[in-house]
């Protein structure tokens, strides 16, 4: 099957939030883990489409979206961007909400409190990103062509460096970012890797 990389659009709006869902699970399905599908693509993939267009991006073919690459080329601000201009909206909607499945109560923490930027990272990793493909595109390069096209529009936004974290149990992604190219810089609380771009 063909598939391409374009730009995100904002009709994919609905794909970054199925995407997300389908691969929240360390790359396999979390439907089962959350009470609203919603959750995942709230913290993880529809705020860049929104917030930061520029350097958002989809893999696409014939059935439709199945993957994305998002990221902030400056964390600090995407974050304060996020407190002013996303998380509002959400804290409203999801006000009272009880947690309905296994990783409800962390989204919803998150969504109410989400976690400040690494301070240490702003100097040399100011830029972040987040990538997902569903399963049955998964081993087919098409990872590292996501990654290099999301490298190559923050480069040229002039960021120095990009960070992204995994779970300390999805060593099939921990072994793919070694792989295009990142060194691991922590471990805790979860895994951090980095990548330089200059």
């Amino acid at each position: 099957m063909s598939y391409t990389i374009r730009s995100a659009e904002p009709a994919d709006r609905q794909a970054l939030f199925d995407v997300c869902l389908r691969t929240a699970d360390s790359g396999k399905d979390a439907s089962a883990l959350y009470g609203d599908p919603l959750y995942p693509g709230v913290i993880w993939s529809v705020p860049y489409l929104e917030l930061e267009p520029r350097h958002a991006f989809v893999l696409a073919g014939p059935d439709g979206v199945v993957g994305y690459i998002v990221g902030a080329p400056d964390s600090a601000r995407f974050a304060k961007r996020l407190e002013a201009e996303w998380w509002p909206q959400w804290r409203e909607r999801f006000a009272g909400r009880v947690s309905e499945a296994p990783h409800d109560v962390r989204v919803l923490e998150y969504i109410r409190n989400p976690p400040a930027p690494d301070a240490w990272l702003e100097s040399e990793y100011p830029g972040h990103l987040h990538i997902n493909i569903l399963p049955h595109v998964q081993s087919g390069g098409w990872g590292r062509k996501l990654i290099e096209t999301e490298l190559d529009s923050q480069r040229a936004a002039g960021v120095p460096g990009v960070h992204l974290g995994v779970s300390p149990t999805n060593h099939r992604a921990i072994g793919f970012y070694q792989h295009v190219g990142f060194s691991r810089l922590e471990a805790l609380p979860g895994v951090v890797f980095g990548r330089k771009l200059a």
